[in-house]
């Protein structure tokens, strides 16, 4: 475990986990041991986690003057450690307590900060107050549980002062999104990480100084991310907005099904979310309500191409067409829902997809662009271009599957082992369509007004390009030409497919 000194040659210690650019993370607790954030959900996969143990836990030393386990007095101890690491500016992560000592750290060095994740976040250190009606109302979305009512009882002796050694066992599960073995291993762990006297320091009196703290943070210019979980009290999703209110270029995010620890109710979306955040690449919209990650390329004001990526694919596919496309052009890529840093809601079809595509080009301004989409997302364009005469220019359908009925019909699918890319539960659910598609898509067909170029991957390709011949000549303005290259032409034959996107007017 490496160690490096404090200011007051106190032995600090962290934690290295995964590989990639350093994420500086805080825990909670308060003075709990950073042991208990895990690899935050499989964060670690993206990320490198630098896991400070704070002063008088886990590895680190316990300091001769007890005072400077103080919130403020440990906000040297972080900037210490980014020293140490050669930063000149970090990314910081914090859970719950820790999120006060990261705002008083962007506080006191806003140069040093580069972006700021904080994760259902302690609020005091900006005077914003979670009252027991928070923790009620949070309490009460998990009343069909079994162990709510003791869980509820407990809390309210709790909130009238009751001590809280004997009731909080009790109330424990209200901080979870789902009290599984997972969670009560983890709850356990708690007591023996938790530096009691530190706890009892932290926010001492002079500690905090809200109304300074939150007048510096409206300076702070870096980006922040504040992530709530739906089933949270402390803080509820509306304090969490509240606190993002404080930044200049601040976005909150609830995690649905989520209690206090997000990464341990479903380490996916708690993942992706924060991956998309940190990513310099990678821009977010809200999607009626589904959050969707998208990359760009290209200049502002530059004609505008939209590129929809296929099934089990990401926005990622694209980027050698990206590249030289925006050249010229202002490029889009989106990860549907299900794939790639975008929401993974376990709920798909055709039409999901559809109306996603369509929210997208709303959120973004994008009525008039020229919209690509290969196999699942070219029938989304094409529906949504049936659908909405004008909103797309031009569209180019690479290879997508033209809606008539499969024969034979595909059988169930059967799961891949190991970790995917995308949610599974696109396949079965997209499978089914396949196989009995509506009609209505077929006979809508002659509405489509814009341009239209279909390309087809040839005989290797799994689409049938009779089929696809067939959609070609129910478009009223519809051009088409092959690429042998099977089902990925974009991917495997990228200048051919550039030659064929060019020559029907992408220049």
């Amino acid at each position: 475990m490496p160690i490096f000194s404090a200011y007051d040659t106190t032995p600090l210690a962290y934690r290295l986990v995964g590989k990639g650019e350093p994420l500086i993370c805080l825990p909670g607790g308060p003075m709990r041991a950073s042991a208990y954030l895990g690899e935050l959900g499989g964060l670690a996969a993206r990320r490198q986690l630098v896991l400070l143990d704070l002063r008088g836990t886990g590895g680190s030393g316990v300091p001769e003057d007890p005072s400077t386990y103080r919130c403020d007095r440990l906000v040297d101890d972080v900037e210490a450690l980014r020293a140490h690491l050669g930063l000149d500016r970090i990314d910081v992560l914090a859970h719950s307590a820790g999120a006060d000592l990261a705002l008083l750290y962007a506080a006191r060095h806003p140069e040093r900060l580069r972006t700021l994740t904080l994760v259902t976040p302690g609020v005091r250190a900006v005077g914003i107050v979670v009252t027991d009606q928070d923790l009620r109302e949070a309490a009460e979305l998990r009343r069909d549980e079994p162990w709510y009512p003791e869980a509820r009882a407990a809390q309210e002796a709790l909130l009238a002062g009751g001590p809280f050694a004997e009731l909080w066992p009790a109330v424990r599960p209200l901080t979870y999104g789902r009290w599984d073995e997972t969670a009560r291993a983890h709850a356990g762990t708690s007591v023996g990480q938790i530096n009691a006297e530190a706890r009892e320091r932290y926010a001492e009196e002079g500690a905090f100084d809200p109304a300074v703290t939150a007048a510096a943070l409206r300076q702070v210019t870096a980006p922040v991310l504040v992530l709530a979980g739906e089933y949270d009290g402390h803080p509820s999703p509306h304090r969490a907005t509240e606190l993002a209110a404080l930044f200049p270029e601040a976005e909150v995010t609830v995690q649905r099904g989520a209690g206090h620890f997000p990464w341990l109710d479903d380490a996916g979306a708690f993942a992706r979310t924060v991956a998309a955040f940190l990513d310099p690449e990678i821009r977010t919209v809200r999607a009626r309500g589904v959050r969707l990650a998208y990359r760009e390329w290209g200049e502002e004001g530059a004609p505008p191409v939209v590129l929809v990526h296929g099934r089990a694919g990401s926005s990622a596919t694209w980027t050698r067409i990206a590249e030289d496309l925006a050249a010229d052009h202002h490029v889009y890529a989106p990860d549907l829902r299900g794939h790639g840093l975008s929401d993974w809601p376990s709920r798909y079809s055709f039409e999901t997809f559809r109306d996603d595509l369509h929210a997208f080009l709303d959120a973004r301004d994008l009525a008039g662009a020229t919209v690509v989409g290969h196999s699942l997302g070219g029938v989304a364009a094409y529906l949504l271009a049936q659908r909405e005469a004008g909103l797309i220019g031009r569209l180019v359908i690479e290879d997508a599957p033209p809606l008539l009925p499969l024969d034979p019909p595909r059988p169930p699918p059967v799961r891949p082992d190991g970790d995917l890319d995308f949610d599974w539960a696109v396949v079965p659910a997209i499978d089914a369509q396949l196989n009995a598609p509506d009609p209505a898509a077929r006979e809508r067909l002659s509405e489509i007004t814009a341009p239209t170029l279909v390309i087809g991957g040839g005989p290797t390709s799994h689409i049938d390009q009779g089929q696809l011949a067939q959609l070609v000549r129910a478009l009223p303005n519809a051009a088409s030409v092959t690429i042998d290259a099977g089902h990925l032409i974009h991917t495997d034959r990228p200048e051919e497919f550039l030659a064929a996107i060019r020559e029907f007017g992408l220049a």
